[in-house]
């Protein structure tokens, strides 16, 4: 890998004349220097923001600081330190709901312990019932996956919208058709990301409205979406958002967020109570209990109030730079990505790697899902390049991302194979799903996945694609042994 500052540099020069807009981004390389310093200290090159942001110095001193300067008790009671606290909480609350241009009037901010426990809220207490339908698509996070086990097992039907190769999108026509299959009456989901945390694809969020006018609630999971784009909740409306702060920003971890219209709040039905969701309850009458209205109907038992102060801080730093300034750079430097992971070639002439999705920025974000082949055209096993990029201090990803069904769109795997691998016995891990897809059916389910955020420079995307170009012209068999969790893969295939 050429590392050298003089080819680097003339890299930049010429990154910097096709994409003039990355100039306007260069508070960002100021912050790298300032609140991200470790990362250039440790040597460390971080690429994998959709699996967790990156915390700025500032936000720990200050939400140290005010731990530090402050008394704050539980926030369920009226005494002078639960007082302080509740005002913190409501005063984070009201943050949120302005950050994303959330009318208080329409919408509520509930905390949650991060967007899967959103996403169970929803589940466990939207109204599914026969004649009602979920259609999520198959490009969701499995925590959206998960709503599906609430839905059948309360007799709605659930349809799944699947992704269209090349570039893992849905068809628009098809979507059409099932929004427009729904029963007088009945009570109807829709659940897709804005941002595919698999591929960066951004799906259209003029759907939203379009399944609203057909008696759709509509679930946009914005994980993926929100930390380098702004969701403004005066433009699209949807039924519920699901989010989690420690992606957006990195600090605290253990918190997330429901953003959930008031209408559609009124239809849930919770099929429990807790703590701190009922105004009164009675032990010697089943049933008897008062369920609090909107968020606080919501917050099972105490919030993370010692935490809630940071989620302020920190949407204020990303407000502070300017969520189109981080937009702005993961545009450039994705677009940068693309160009050079496509452009890489063997001596042979055949590609060194496959993107999955789309190869241009259109209508994409900073999130790049990808395999690397040898010369031959033989795809490497994942768990070798990642163990080779952690020599290198590169955080990468691999694996299926927790969305499985675009890897399984993505890797050609039918329904009957997948139907094989749940009926066994016995479960399985995905590294033995990995070398059972490839010994039985033929299929290399290798996926590894980057992804640019506000501290990322070009130094970062650099050095990957030189990483990347050390496997060139290499046959698989060629490739040392590298230790992965403590197992040395041998270099030729597993024949077992």
């Amino acid at each position: 890998m050429d590392y050298s500052p003089h080819k680097m540099d003339q890299a930049l020069a010429a990154f910097e004349r096709d994409y003039p807009a990355y100039e306007s981004t260069k508070i960002l390389d100021d912050l790298r220097a300032t609140e991200y310093a470790r990362l250039d200290k440790q040597n460390q090159i971080y690429l994998d923001y959709t699996g967790g942001g990156l915390y700025a110095q500032s936000q720990l001193r200050q939400h140290m600081a005010l731990l530090e300067e402050g008394v704050f008790g539980n926030p369920h009671s009226k005494n002078p330190t639960s007082l302080a606290m509740t005002h913190l909480v409501e005063r984070a609350r009201s943050f949120v709901l302005d950050y994303f241009n959330a009318p208080s009037d329409e919408y509520v901010a509930i905390f949650t312990p991060n967007a899967s426990g959103a996403l169970k809220l929803v589940g466990e207490a939207y109204p599914f019932a026969p004649g009602g339908r979920f259609l999520p698509v198959y490009d969701n996070h499995n925590s959206v996956n998960g709503i599906r086990e609430f839905a059948s097992a309360k007799g709605a039907e659930v349809t799944y919208m699947p992704t269209v190769l090349p570039e893992l999108r849905l068809d628009a026509a098809a979507l059409e058709a099932e929004l427009n299959r729904t029963q007088p009456g009945s009570h109807n989901l829709l659940a897709y990301p804005a941002q595919s945390n698999f591929s960066g694809v951004q799906h259209p969020l003029d759907w939203i409205a379009k399944a609203q006018a057909r008696n759709w609630d509509v679930l946009l999971d914005s994980a993926a979406f929100a930390p380098t784009n702004q969701l403004d909740l005066t433009v699209w409306k949807p039924d519920f958002v699901p989010l989690s702060f420690y992606k957006i920003f990195g600090y605290p971890t253990g918190v997330g967020c429901l953003l959930a219209r008031k209408t559609a709040l009124k239809k849930m039905q919770r099929p429990w109570f807790a703590g701190g969701t009922i105004s009164i309850t009675s032990v010697q009458g089943e049933g008897w209990h008062y369920l609090l209205e909107n968020e606080a109907g919501f917050e099972d038992g105490t919030v993370n109030y010692l935490n809630l102060p940071a989620i302020e801080i920190g949407l204020r730093h990303i407000k502070d730079i300017g969520i189109d300034v981080i937009h702005e750079r993961v545009t450039c430097l994705t677009g940068w990505l693309l160009e050079q992971m496509t452009s890489l070639k063997h001596s042979s002439g055949l590609p060194m790697v496959q993107i999955f999705g789309p190869a241009n920025m259109q209508d994409r974000g900073g999130t790049i899902a990808f395999s690397v082949d040898d010369p031959q055209g033989v795809r490497l096993d994942y768990r070798w390049v990642e163990a080779l990029a952690n020599r290198a201090n590169i955080s990468l990803r691999t694996g299926c991302f927790c969305n499985p069904g675009t890897g399984e769109i993505v890797h050609l795997l039918t329904r009957e194979e997948m139907a094989q691998a749940f009926n066994r016995p016995t479960g399985m891990t995905f590294d033995q799903f990995f070398d059972w897809a490839r010994s039985k059916h033929d299929r290399n389910p290798s996926t590894m996945r980057i992804s640019v955020g506000l501290a990322t420079n070009f130094a970062d995307v650099y050095k990957f694609i030189s990483f990347l170009e050390s496997f060139k012209d290499k046959p698989e068999a060629e490739i040392d042994e590298v230790e992965v969790e403590y197992t040395v893969y041998a270099t030729q295939r597993d024949s077992a």
